[in-house]
């Protein structure tokens, strides 16, 4: 229970169906102060007392689980490493994975649970993610790191009716996180700044900005304040036309900059794959991929090749950086995601790979 409205109505919606329902709220900083403050449904002192006050209207157990180690470990120092690595991570997701389904799954099945229930908008369906009826709020991005394994121990019980529905609910039982807003911020910067975050950790590393030639065009104070695609904040000079990040190169501290069409690419490479919706396919089979949260999706052909994902668009994306999540579906239920590792244009179709 994070203290927002989803989780509420899901613990609500659990103990109507029949469940013996515990509620635990997660303690994710060792010092709440440092945290984003005010209540807005996730890791804040406040989130903590509204989840309580819910499960009291619920008449459930109510119990606080600090994951303050975890959560340094795993989701912040995480993230960290990865812009250092000029890479772009995705902290929602990896709390997802290493935290809400793993950790605390572990420990509930220890503690002789049988499953996690949580407030993500999305759906089961014989044991695969499927997307929330409503599209807006679909949270099946973020869950697609699951193995079936952990799916088999998870229950979603809001992906059937729409954010407005479950705000009505929640007025209607009585639970004060009704109207509360949702969380969009990462959690563990307080003041949304993510630059002057990874400033503090990392320090500054001033570099070459340069174009597709190599020529010298900018300054940075540290590549690891940019992602691909970024435009804004670029601070270039003799630039007549807009300019796009291209790439990060963590090693020579340099940032790549050049014209937006620089940008497509139409072949993905993805490590650590999962495949919860059905065995790695060992030839090229349709999908559609998503690869960033609420972004767009694109037709593809994918294939698992010697412990690795790898994608053929259709036609080019923009702006893929690498640490994101590429996502594969078959219309709207999850096949399989991967961490992205590299990108590029694909020199050869299909059709010619295959005969390799």
């Amino acid at each position: 229970m994070s203290g927002g409205v989803d989780s509420a109505v899901a613990a609500a919606r659990a103990v109507e169906a029949g469940h013996d329902v515990t509620g635990v709220h997660l303690a994710l900083s060792a010092n709440p102060q440092s945290y984003r403050t005010g209540a807005r449904g996730c890791c804040t002192v406040e989130d903590s007392r509204d989840a309580r006050r819910a499960a009291d209207v619920i008449g459930i157990p109510f119990y606080v689980w600090d994951m303050a180690e975890e959560f340094d470990r795993d989701v912040v120092q995480d993230f960290v490493a990865e812009y250092a690595a000029g890479r772009t991570p995705n902290p929602c997701l990896r709390c997802n994975e290493k935290i809400k389904f793993q950790a605390v799954l572990e420990r509930a099945l220890a503690l002789g649970f049988d499953a996690v229930c949580t407030g993500h908008h999305v759906r089961l369906d014989n044991g695969r993610l499927r997307r929330s009826v409503d599209r807006a709020k679909d949270q099946s991005y973020v869950l697609a790191v699951l193995t079936r394994e952990q799916i088999a121990h998870a229950m979603f019980p809001l992906g059937d009716c729409t954010k407005a529905e479950v705000r009505a609910e929640a007025a209607r039982r009585g639970l004060a996180v009704a109207d509360k807003p949702d969380s969009h911020d990462i959690c563990f910067i307080a003041d949304g700044d993510t630059s002057g975050f990874l400033g503090r950790r990392l320090g500054t590393a001033p570099g070459p900005i340069v174009d597709e030639t190599g020529a010298v065009v900018g300054q940075h104070n540290g590549a690891h304040t940019f992602t691909v695609g970024q435009r804004r904040g670029l601070n270039l000079s003799g630039a007549p036309n807009r300019r796009y990040v291209l790439s990060i190169e963590p090693v020579s501290n340099t940032v790549t900059v050049g014209p937006r069409e620089a940008l497509a690419v139409d072949r993905i490479v993805g490590e650590r794959p999962v495949w919860s919706g059905c065995e790695p396919p060992q030839e090229w089979t349709p999908f559609t991929v998503q690869l960033r949260a609420h972004g767009e999706v694109y037709p593809c052909r994918a294939r698992q090749h010697e412990g690795r994902l790898e994608i053929l668009l259709d036609e080019p994306a923009t702006g893929v950086a690498r640490g994101q999540a590429a996502v594969l579906y078959d219309g709207d239920v999850v096949m399989g995601s991967a961490t992205i590792d590299a990108t590029s244009r694909a020199q050869r179709t299909v059709a010619s790979q295959n005969t390799q």
